[in-house]
């Protein structure tokens, strides 16, 4: 479920408070759609329970889960776009070249009408210095249209990286182990 929310950011606003900010406006605009169903959203209202309890439980009992998730490219205090074209593409790999740059993902995850718990995963990445001819086969391809950052580090982009230090599956898009711990810690077991 993809939220429809602004995701322009503020003025001066730094990106480690902009990626929180985004994935705690996505967990309630999820929260908001799943326990506040239009009339005609039938199917929804079902999976929370005819009616609902209105504190976000479903038929049993239980208490909801939403995991909302965001993942910027920043290079100091600059964030990156999700590259929508190649020229942007083009533009993201030509500042990432031959630097380090962070990549930030906030998780945030709401248990019913309990607080909204958050994390924040940073991994730094460096990039060796491309050629010219790297970043126009890597515009060919497409892959990193769509991207924060404008490169996908599961793809051709990861011949790219000169090291990476911390977790691989936060540049991904999701941190695994930290999404596991936060769902743990809030006694979500499998």
């Amino acid at each position: 479920m993809a939220p429809e929310i602004d995701e322009t950011p503020l003025k001066q606003e730094l990106p480690r408070a902009y990626v929180l900010r985004m994935a705690t406006l996505k967990c309630q605009a999820v929260a908001n759609m799943l326990l506040n169903p239009p009339l005609e959203g039938g199917s929804i209202r079902r999976s929370l329970g005819e009616g609902g309890s209105g504190r976000g439980e479903g038929e049993g009992g239980e208490r909801a889960l939403i995991l909302a998730a965001d993942t910027v490219v920043a290079v100091g205090r600059r964030i990156l776009p999700k590259a929508a074209n190649p020229g942007e593409v083009e533009r993201c790999l030509k500042l990432l070249s031959g630097r380090r740059h962070q990549v930030l993902t906030a998780l945030a995850l709401a248990v019913g009408n309990e607080k909204i718990r958050t994390r924040i995963v940073t991994t730094r990445v460096a990039f060796k210095t491309l050629t010219p001819a790297e970043i126009d086969d890597y515009l060919a391809s497409r892959e990193g249209e769509g991207k924060a950052g404008g490169y996908a580090i599961q793809g051709r982009a990861e011949a790219f990286v000169r090291f990476i230090n911390g977790s691989y599956s936060s540049v991904v898009g999701l941190p695994l182990y930290e999404t596991m711990s936060l769902l743990n810690g809030c006694g979500y077991a499998r």
